[in-house]
């Protein structure tokens, strides 16, 4: 793949919401490879945490929290027709945002789709109203088929975002290895059949962060290398799962919802307390966090084939798997021991990372070659090489920001999308520099591997792929 262009023409203005770990360490990315001035970008974050980076770049911040009542009073002034807005907060209505991004006609990139504050986590919601497939399906409800609108790009960051592009790579890698001759499809139905005809079952979005810091974890504090607050707040939510047609036995806790797509389900339980098996090449096996991301919603959507009736025929199962830094388990551990109420101190690492990598990619499960993980091994020494003030979890993330951003100043009238409708080979061309190694690994482990070896276990040894198999006890 080609190397991105030194620079790509934006003569509009920046408004920037929210400025913790990841706007931080986007701002550099930006100012590399967008024209625009620091004069023509202001930050509204609610903490200080960032204000000397921006002065460092001599970037305007106000520090100001925003709320339902005074969002528009303090937001409108600084967007107009052709702007940008870059919303990396938390506890900010994304859909809010998009809906004023539309009445004055600016540019709209997020990560992940925000409720306002206590969205993730209000009692008085049901379960249901607080998982992402409700949240995606509110702010897709925003499309307006036919109309031309500036275009908002929802959850673009490593994931959700950056995956849904290694996945559509991985596909074309494994046709390729395995004899299908495919090029790489037009439409959603074609990346359907392709993924059908390779016999994908299943799709884990399989990361083990090794990153260790200089200062150990201390008791009542919870230590990450991205926001806490984001890791607490999805954490919180029910565990989600796109819900595969090859699938034979629903889970006892599982859930569904009476309306939408109808492509995923959730557990009865918290994502933070919810444990897969998966695999990535350096790690090998291991368990992971079934944390509820937007991709394991958006992937298998965007890959259901339906029959004449509606009814589908063909989706994979798709979930994270997340093994976050060995301090960021402790953390979660106590923080559910605590009945998940925050720690009362939290840190990010950042600085202080002393070795390690983060090896973040899909892993493609059920065809012909058993199992096919595809993704970055960026390590920290890499990443500060490559950008100032990151992390290698925060690189990952960032670079897929810059790539997405520069994908809707090129396609400004899109209305609102998806990583999965945008131009998987623009972003990784993007991206790639940025992520150290990328590697694509076959490998004969399954969920099945070693096990009943101490303990009987209530298995499907029909299928290995079955989420069952997946799932931790």
């Amino acid at each position: 793949m080609t190397q991105t262009p030194a620079r790509i023409q934006f003569d509009g203005r920046l408004l920037i919401v929210g400025f913790g770990s990841i706007g931080q360490g986007v701002l550099p990315l930006l100012l590399r490879h967008i024209t625009i001035t620091p004069e023509r970008i202001t930050i509204v974050t609610a903490d200080q945490a960032g204000a000397a980076e921006a002065a460092e770049y001599g970037v305007r911040l106000v520090h100001e929290p925003l709320t339902r009542d005074n969002y528009k009073r303090l937001l409108a002034p600084l967007l107009g027709r052709g702007d940008f807005l870059l919303n990396v907060s938390v506890d900010v209505s994304s859909v809010a945002l998009v809906r004023l991004c539309r009445e004055v006609g600016a540019l709209y990139l997020d990560t992940c789709i925000e409720p306002w504050a206590g969205g993730y986590t209000d009692p008085a919601l049901s379960p249901s109203q607080r998982t992402n497939y409700a949240m995606r399906e509110t702010a897709l409800a925003l499309r307006t088929p036919g109309t031309r609108q500036p275009t908002a790009v929802l959850t673009h960051g490593a994931n959700p975002g950056l995956v849904s592009h290694l996945v559509k790579q991985a596909l074309l890698n494994i046709a390729a290895d395995t004899g299908v001759a495919a090029a790489a499809p037009a439409d959603r139905k074609g990346w359907g059949e392709l993924a059908q005809a390779l016999g994908i079952r299943a799709i884990h979005i399989a990361e083990r962060d090794t990153q260790v810091s200089s200062r150990p974890k201390r008791q009542n504090e919870f230590v990450n290398t991205w926001s806490v607050d984001g890791f607490v707040s999805e954490g919180s939510q029910p565990a989600e799962l796109g819900w595969g047609t090859h699938e034979h036995t629903f889970p006892r806790d599982g859930k569904k919802h009476d309306k939408g797509c109808q492509a995923a389900i959730y557990l009865a339980q918290p994502g933070c307390a919810t444990r897969v098996r998966t695999w990535t090449p350096k790690a090998g096996p291991f368990h992971g966090f079934l944390i509820t991301h937007s991709e394991a919603i958006g992937i298998a959507d965007y890959y259901t084939l339906l029959d004449e009736k509606k009814k589908p025929v063909y989706r994979p199962t798709v979930h994270y798997a997340y093994h976050p830094s060995d301090a960021a388990v402790l953390s979660v551990h106590e923080f559910c021991g605590r009945a998940f109420q925050m720690q009362d101190s939290k840190r990010i690492m950042m600085e202080d990372v002393t070795e390690g990598i983060d090896e973040l990619g899909v892993l493609l499960c059920g065809h012909k070659k058993n199992a096919y993980w595809y993704g970055s091994q960026l390590s920290i020494g890499e990443a500060r090489q490559l950008a100032p003030h990151n992390n290698a979890t925060s690189l990952q993330v960032t670079v897929a920001v810059l790539s997405g951003m520069i994908w809707a100043i090129e396609h400004p009238n899109e209305g609102v999308v998806e990583p999965d409708d945008m131009d998987f080979r623009r972003n990784l061309e993007i991206c790639m520099p940025y992520l150290g190694p990328v590697v694509g690994v076959y490998t004969d482990w399954t969920p099945l591997s070693d096990r009943e070896r101490l303990f009987p276990e209530d298995l499907d040894r029909t299928d290995p792929w079955q989420f069952r198999n997946v799932r931790v006890s």
